[in-house]
């Protein structure tokens, strides 16, 4: 399921950064009383009573005429046709300006869910002042957004009309998409799986501007492949359109069961690649990892080898999704990916019965026993799991705290000999007997 998108609208200097730094908990938007201050969009996950949502920081509109404005507005159109809900802020402490009644009218039109926070009340009365009503967004949420005040109240408004389920797919279909950097060749993949042009390709960086979705049937299975924009290095993001693309790819890979992360095989592995790689981990996504313009290369019986060892070093928390060298161009071995594409479809879904997980973790802590911290061993008294996509086990044990990395790492590797989980992540969830 992918996180809903709520982004946070309003004139300059209303607070809008500070709210959206309290509800994601760290200091990510800059805060500075001069108006104007965000541009560029921020974007960070959070979540409320257990539902995640991923939030958009926008910049101040105003009824201004000048270039810095026009990209401002431009931005925050972008933002509110990317939302599932939006907060509107405004000041508690001034009157209304003329830029509050343009936001409002901005939020009527997309006609989609939105919240208005009246922010700065901890030194207004606690009541909201009825010229707010004339904005016509109905009954409005009293915040500060600086002292945490009614922020919980404003969320729960926010969500109230998002469908969580909005994205959900049907059991039968894989999502399958395709991420990494401009220019590594995903186009030209889908196009080559799909048999014909249906993605532009072209030799320029850059040509997929959003995430596009593809039926394809293939054998008796039903797949979505989703082709979405190069995700570049922060620094060379500048345009607004430019952001959104980054933007629509995270929220692919988060509606993803498989992700396909391509490398060009004529490049090094660069910091952008990795940051992909960590998008697809913190996504909990099966991934398989294609090396693209595999033709290019000169090769001897080493180096695909090489090229292996390079790239296990480098995206080490990728060590669980399997590897292939293909072509494009020439179709070297693209007839293996969907059958890969299924395999690590039935390990993302698998599910193990309670006695048979508990058994098998008996096995495990019996060959291996869990070390000591502080002269105590941690003890592990029931497992199950408790979902898929990805598989998710949860352990009932004496001590969180006394479950070490390497433990986990080494209850994780046998856990794929037993059950020959390929290319999903597992996960687990420590709990003790009085939880």
């Amino acid at each position: 399921m992918a996180r809903p998108v709520i982004a946070i609208v309003g004139r300059p200097n209303v607070g809008k950064s500070t709210l959206f730094n309290r509800i994601i908990k760290q200091r990510l938007a800059i805060v500075e009383d001069t108006p104007g201050v965000t541009r560029d969009r921020l974007y960070a996950k959070s979540n409320w009573l257990d539902r995640e949502f991923l939030l958009i920081d926008t910049g101040g509109l105003t009824d201004e005429r000048d270039p810095i404005q026009t990209q401002i507005r431009k931005q925050v159109e972008l933002a509110l046709e990317e939302a599932d809900a939006i907060i509107m802020v405004t000041d508690g402490r001034e009157p209304l300006t003329t830029s509050d009644y343009q936001v409002a009218e901005l939020l009527r039109k997309t006609k989609k869910p939105f919240v208005l926070g009246v922010n700065k009340i901890e030194t207004h009365p606690a009541t909201a002042d009825p010229e707010i009503y004339s904005l016509g967004l109905g009954e409005p949420v009293l915040i500060s957004a600086d002292h945490g005040l009614n922020i919980g109240d404003l969320l729960e408004a926010a969500l109230a009309h998002v469908d969580l389920e909005h994205e959900a797919e049907e059991d039968d279909l894989i999502r399958v998409t395709f991420v990494g950097r401009p220019n590594v060749g995903k186009s030209s993949l889908v196009n080559a799986l799909l048999g014909e042009e249906r993605v532009i390709v072209s030799d320029r960086p850059g040509t997929t501007r959003d995430a596009i979705d593809t039926p394809l049937r293939h054998n008796g299975m039903d797949y979505l492949l989703v082709d979405t924009a190069g995700i570049r290095r922060k620094a060379k993001v500048e345009e607004g359109v430019e952001y959104y693309s980054v933007l629509r790819a995270i929220r692919a890979v988060e509606r993803s069961d498989v992700v396909v992360m391509v490398l060009d095989a004529t490049e090094v592995i660069t910091e952008q690649d990795l940051k992909i790689a960590g998008i697809i981990k913190d996504a909990g996504k099966a991934c398989l990892i294609l090396i693209n313009k595999w033709d290019l290369v000169e090769k001897d019986n080493a180096t695909a080898g090489d090229f292996e060892e390079q790239i296990r070093r480098e995206l080490v928390f990728l060590d669980y999704a399997p590897l292939l060298f293909v072509s494009a161009k020439t179709g070297q071995r693209l007839g293996k990916i969907l059958g890969l594409v299924n395999t690590l479809m039935e390990s993302y879904t698998f599910r193990v019965s309670n006695n048979r997980i508990n058994q098998v973790i008996g096995e495990i802590t019996a060959l291996h026993q869990p070390p000591s911290v502080k002269g105590r061993m941690l003890k592990i008294y029931y497992t199950k799991q408790i979902k898929v996509k990805p598989p998710t086990f949860q352990l009932s044990v004496n001590d969180p705290e006394r479950m070490h990395f390497s433990y986990r790492r080494y209850l994780e590797n046998k856990l794929r000999e037993y059950f020959g989980f390929v290319g999903t992540p597992i996960h687990f969830q420590m709990k003790t007997k009085k939880e």
